[in-house]
């Protein structure tokens, strides 16, 4: 049986090593990944032949192909809206796609994908201009 001094030593040296324990994934190197931040891809598209119904159909064809690339969480494509005209609002572009990303690595993964690349060459020479809004998501 162990006296009241030995005792105390061991509880001493389980605290001790606990602590060391406690911050090596720190002074290893090792860190905790930063929490995922919903990102929003936002493009606007202007066309070369803004009246051109077809090229119009055409691009919204390609547009859909980027639903392929896993890191796509949600991809909505849409046109002008008849709103209220107001100084503050833009619908002068033909085409529009919004995408949900889980992280902004996701969304660099996304640009770098064949099925992206494949897109831009097939159908780059629909638009004469090109607008893209990128935003992280605050969450609570």
């Amino acid at each position: 049986m162990q006296n009241k001094k030995d005792s105390a030593n061991t509880r001493r040296k389980f605290i001790k090593n606990t602590a060391v324990l406690a911050t090596a994934p720190v002074t290893m190197g090792h860190r905790t990944p930063p929490p995922k931040q919903p990102v929003i891809h936002h493009v606007f598209f202007w066309l070369k032949e803004p009246a051109s119904e077809a090229g119009k159909r055409s691009l919204i064809v390609g547009l859909k192909t980027l639903k392929a690339i896993p890191q796509v969480r949600q991809l909505l494509i849409g046109t002008p809206a008849s709103t209220l005209k107001r100084d503050v609002v833009d619908n002068s572009f033909q085409v529009s796609e919004l995408m949900y990303f889980d992280s902004t690595r996701d969304q660099d993964a996304y640009q770098e994908h064949p099925v992206h690349k494949a897109f831009v060459e097939k159908y780059s020479h629909l638009w004469e201009r090109v607008v893209v809004y990128d935003m992280v998501v605050d969450l609570p």
